[in-house]
């Protein structure tokens, strides 16, 4: 969703219900009746991350105007050119209009209006919140005025420590501490919302989205990588050189460039600091935003010997019949070329034969077909597949869109083991005779009754033999992070709620997983996907529970460890673990997507290769 989401009208009642709850303040004291004459700036911004005047009337605030936004959440930037010596307190404010602003950049502007403060997203975001001033009664004093100087933001002026602790007794909020901009780095931020800052020569950190917004660090050496991505390592780890950047100007008057990670933004970008829904911390741009192309490149995996099994996983984003034949072209290329046409492959997010048309449609062989046919005329397998449709609208995902994972195999390389029909409700075990593992149903879900499951994707399990050798594989889509607190919450630490249903999805793999080893100590098992979190999360941990499986993306060297890029954050999502039957693998996060504009899919692919 763009992050120029329209504010509405209705932002002071919401804001006063919340000071009700107490959810923006310590207490509700803050909120006056009585108005309030000749206040400056940082008197309404205060040394806190709520104003000491929420809800109150304001009259005669004075300030020049460094800002217009005319789309989205209309309003402007004023900054009072005379700052106080207090170091938490911003001198600049944003004002809403909900109509396009009549004011120029330059105009020194007196205003009356009243004190508020705006949660992107709701209350029930996490978001921090942004102080503002609206219904605004505006009068301009003159016009073509200097700009108050830009704050430079830079690795120097960023503090290395993230955020304080939330406080304990406001459930873990930070909204009522006072700011200590010279020891954190989001208190470092919130004291310059609404200020006019500046950011020199900047390293691209995420690409240009859909939405005409890039992100960069200021800390050039910050946990970066050879590719120019800033690994997210662990939670306590969250890289605080990144800021977002968008531009002020409309896209139709001056194009926002496309930037991949690596690139570099040049000479200098000046604008006021906003917070908004969709990443926080963000320098709207009023200078235009240029960039210098790096030249990164996507990368290619290496062909595995004829004794090696390659087995890959790649989620394809939604893939369904409708979409364009260019994005199946181009997926299918980077099956053949980049990921050298694996043995298997497990895809997630195929959907079914009419997408997101919600009639009642769960199969998904237009899709698939449609696929591999690609892939031939690519160059590549004539690839087979095995799944098993979800019931309508029990998978989560998109409605109507049915996702599931999809397993694809060569049979000139491999062979699939059938073994007895199956549904949607029916689950898989395990058997053998003579310490040799098997499947009771392949393909088959792993205990798709099991309430971990509900509203998500099932795993699917499928037994292949490669040289007489049987491999068991695990093709999963764990649930989302949709519901979790943002790394700019006013909780700190954030909540992430979303945790804990992928917590039970560990566990119930690992189950599955033990029950495979139980029966055949060495037995190759492989557990593929998207996972959905980190390889240090409590999630990772579930699954490897007991010793059962080995996290294999932890054999890359750290700089290497991602798949998928989020705020400037490279972090990995996407996953293959091993079982200790699984020998001296190896392992390759082939990066194609996450760190470039134009994207056939918001994931990077796995691969391991392996002698069974």
């Amino acid at each position: 969703m763009p992050s120029s989401i329209p504010r509405y009208a209705v932002v002071s009642a919401v804001v006063s219900a919340a000071l009700a709850a107490g959810l923006l303040a310590g207490s509700t004291s803050a909120v006056a009746e009585d108005g309030a004459a000749g206040v400056r700036i940082h008197d309404i911004q205060g040394t806190t991350r709520v104003s000491p005047l929420v809800g109150k009337q304001v009259t005669g605030v004075t300030g020049i105007v460094t800002g217009v936004r005319t789309y989205g959440s209309r309003g402007f930037w004023i900054q009072d050119p005379e700052a106080d010596a207090n170091p938490a307190t911003s001198e600049g404010l944003f004002v809403f209009t909900s109509s396009v602003p009549t004011v120029a950049v330059g105009d020194a502007v007196s205003l009356n209006g009243t004190v508020t403060e705006y949660v992107p997203g709701g209350l029930n975001s996490g978001n921090q919140s942004l102080t503002q001033l609206s219904k605004p009664v505006v009068t301009v004093v003159s016009q073509g005025n200097a700009l108050p100087a830009p704050v430079t933001i830079s690795a120097w002026s960023v503090p290395d420590e993230y955020a304080p602790e939330g406080d304990a007794a406001a459930a873990g909020s930070i909204n009522g501490l006072t700011l200590d901009p010279e020891t954190y780095a989001l208190d470092y931020y919130e004291s310059l919302e609404g200020t006019n800052v500046r950011i020199g020569s900047s390293r691209v950190v995420g690409a240009t989205d859909p939405y005409a917004e890039l992100w960069v660090t200021v800390k050039p050496f910050e946990n970066r990588n050879w590719r120019g991505g800033t690994v997210y390592g662990s939670y306590e780890s969250q890289n605080t050189g990144r800021l977002q950047i968008q531009s002020l100007t409309p896209l139709a008057q001056q194009p926002f460039p496309k930037a991949n990670v690596g690139d570099r933004l040049t000479g200098t970008t000046e604008g006021p600091l906003d917070f908004n829904q969709f990443g926080g911390y963000t320098l709207t741009a009023r200078t235009p935003v240029t960039v210098e192309d790096r030249g990164l490149e996507r990368e290619s995996t290496d062909k595995q010997h004829k004794n090696e099994l390659a087995v890959a996983t790649y989620n394809v984003e939604n893939l369904d019949p409708s979409d364009p034949q260019e994005k199946f072209d181009a997926l299918a290329k980077a099956v053949v070329d980049n990921l050298a046409s694996p043995d298997i492959l497990a895809l997630e997010e195929i959907q079914d034969n009419n997408g997101a048309k919600n009639d009642g449609t769960v199969a998904a062989d237009q899709t698939v077909k449609k696929f591999t046919d690609a892939i031939v005329a690519a160059g590549g397998p004539a690839y087979e597949w095995r799944s098993v449709d979800p019931e309508n609208n029990k998978d989560g995902g998109e409605p109507g869109g049915n996702i599931r994972q999809v397993f694809l195999f060569n049979p000139e390389r491999v062979s699939f083991t059938d073994r007895a029909a199956t549904d949607a409700t029916s689950a898989t075990g395990v058997t053998g005779t003579k310490g040799r593992a098997a499947l009771t149903v392949s393909p088959g879900r792993i205990d798709p009754a099991n309430t971990a499951w509900e509203s998500s994707r099932k795993p699917l399990a499928g037994e292949f033999v490669f040289r007489g050798r049987t491999v068991f594989v695990i093709a999963n889509h764990f649930g989302s992070k949709g519901g979790d607190e943002s790394i700019v919450s006013h909780h700190q630490p954030p909540n992430r709620s979303s945790e804990a249903k992928r917590l039970l999805q560990a566990q119930a793999v690992n189950a599955f997983v033990k029950d495979i080893v139980a029966v055949e100590k060495q037995a190759d098992v492989l557990v593929v996907g998207d996972i959905n979190d980190f390889e240090f999360s409590g999630t990772t941990n579930a699954l490897t529970d007991g010793g059962a499986l080995y996290p294999a993306v932890k054999s890359l060297p750290r700089g290497e460890r991602y798949s998928y890029v989020y705020q400037g954050n490279s972090q990995v999502l996407d996953q293959i673990l091993t079982s200790p039957g699984v020998h001296h693998f190896e392992y390759d996060s082939v990066h194609i997507n996450a760190e470039f504009a134009d994207q056939d899919s918001d994931h990077d692919p796995q691969v391991v290769r392996f002698r069974p």
